[in-house]
């Protein structure tokens, strides 16, 4: 079912905004936690367009139903399919490879031919309720063949497609059995955006290497289509973090958490349960920290908070247990009647509730071990309304070449680690506040309508209202 506008957005991503139940005969709409909900829906709203996503109930909710201020389309997908496309190739084949952990990569023909006949059913159900003149804009590695499949379909299809994880290196992704056709799918496209340019050119580099692609200028040219490629970092919505970090609500919660530290520095993580984030390295880094420097016994606290993620998956099941028993050793040798060093909390947060630690935490301690870009930095800085507090942030991290003033670490290394939160523990105020408001600043103007222009714009005379 399309509806009658023309030149609208139309977003395609895996998971969609919210979870929809049914309770007393009425819909309930409950907004999904993740980066790429909290990113995309300040755009949606703002051009009231269409979000095409894999979700249950299957089927068409229109924005008329003044739930939200966009039309919605979800696709059904089989537990079969689900677990060949998301929990097979997706993240047992494409994750660990873009993430340079070729040890956990898994190629199965069978997944792969689940992820084909699932991105072919998105872009079937794209084209179901695309219009001429609508921007069709994909979003991520789950979807990487939905653009070939538009394109056959529709040759005059405007495209577009955003890469949110690393593209990896090509010594790397050569490694792919199907990477001839993840490449050609990809060229089907308009546009493609990854967040940092090191990603554009490893992008750009592959298809050269393996398809003989021409390269003109920041556009790759093969099989008679051009596609430019772009580098833009998915910004957050600044105006939104910044009024919550300031609400009474997050005020009156912030004194109940400092309550319990009794004047103790606070240290603060925030991640998914995944084996790319570093949690792991990071514990350890704190258990070192204890080790070197006693002093510090009694006087700081990490709270790591992670979020619960594909926990049908072995490999994050083991992370589990890993990181569930280094939290019990390093408790078990530093805590006291009255101090316990590391706060371990095992579940979802929504937004409003991270401002709180992102505000009351001296330190915030960002060490994935790759990832391509990372929105929990940003909302860190964003925060910080006394601009004061410290960035810890992993070299490996696509966003350290926007936040370039947080002090650098190799997540590989506890002992730098230890080194750097010595460092972050000892900063003088003056100096943090300097660091945070050159940061500040820099995020503030590339927010998430910043990125959404800068991307939207390379595509057609489609643009977000002032």
């Amino acid at each position: 079912m399309n509806n009658n506008n023309s030149n609208r957005l139309i977003v395609v991503t895996n998971r969609g905004p919210y979870n929809i139940t049914e309770v007393k005969d009425k819909w309930k709409f409950e907004k999904t936690i993740g980066g790429l909900t909290t990113a995309l829906l300040p755009v949606l709203k703002q051009t009231a367009g269409l979000w095409i996503a894999n979700g249950e109930p299957p089927g068409f909710y229109p924005h008329s139903s003044g739930h939200f201020d966009f039309d919605l389309r979800y696709i059904g997908l089989t537990p079969e399919e689900i677990l060949g496309y998301y929990f097979g190739f997706s993240n047992d084949a494409l994750w660990p490879l873009c993430h340079y952990f070729l040890g956990r990569v898994n190629f199965n023909r069978e997944q792969w031919e689940i992820y084909e006949k699932v991105n072919q059913k998105f872009a079937e159900v794209t084209l179901e309720e695309a219009k001429p003149g609508d921007m069709i804009w994909i979003h991520d590695y789950h979807l990487a063949r939905v653009p070939l499949y538009i394109r056959a379909m529709q040759s005059l299809a405007q495209i577009a497609l955003f890469w949110h994880i690393p593209f990896p290196s090509p010594e790397i992704y050569r490694v792919l059995p199907w990477r001839k056709e993840i490449l050609q799918s990809l060229l089907a496209c308009n546009v493609i955006g990854f967040h940092i340019p090191e990603y554009a050119t490893n992008f750009i580099e592959s298809t050269i290497e393996l398809l003989d692609a021409t390269i003109e200028e920041d556009r790759v040219c093969y099989n008679g289509h051009t596609t430019k490629v772009i580098a833009r970092p998915i910004g957050i919505d600044y105006a939104t973090v910044d009024k919550e970090a300031r609400s009474r609500r997050t005020e009156n919660h912030i004194r109940q958490l400092l309550d319990t530290l009794r004047g103790q520095a606070l240290i603060v993580g925030v991640e998914r349960m995944d084996y790319t984030k570093g949690v792991l390295e990071r514990l350890r880094g704190m258990e070192r920290l204890l080790e070197l420097h006693p002093e510090w016994h009694g006087k700081v606290t990490l709270f790591q908070i992670v979020t619960p993620s594909r926990e049908t998956l072995e490999a994050y099941r083991a992370k589990k247990r890993e990181v569930d028993e280094i939290v019990g050793r390093v408790n078990g040798r530093f805590s006291t009647d009255v101090w316990t060093p590391i706060r371990y909390l095992y579940r979802s947060f929504s937004p409003s509730q991270l401002i709180v630690y992102y505000r009351a935490a001296d330190i915030a301690l960002v060490t994935p071990l790759r990832d391509g870009l990372n929105l929990v930095a940003k909302e860190y800085v964003a925060s910080r309304i006394h601009q004061d507090g410290t960035l810890i942030l992993s070299e490996f991290a696509g966003v350290r070449f926007q936040l370039p003033e947080a002090l650098m670490v190799n997540p590989f290394s506890v002992d730098d680690i230890a080194n750097v939160l010595q460092q972050a523990l000892t900063m003088p105020k003056e100096e943090q506040r300097r660091r945070m408001q050159d940061m500040q600043a820099r995020i503030k103007l590339q927010d998430i309508k910043w990125w959404a222009q800068e991307f939207l714009e390379q595509m057609t005379p489609l643009r977000l209202p002032a």
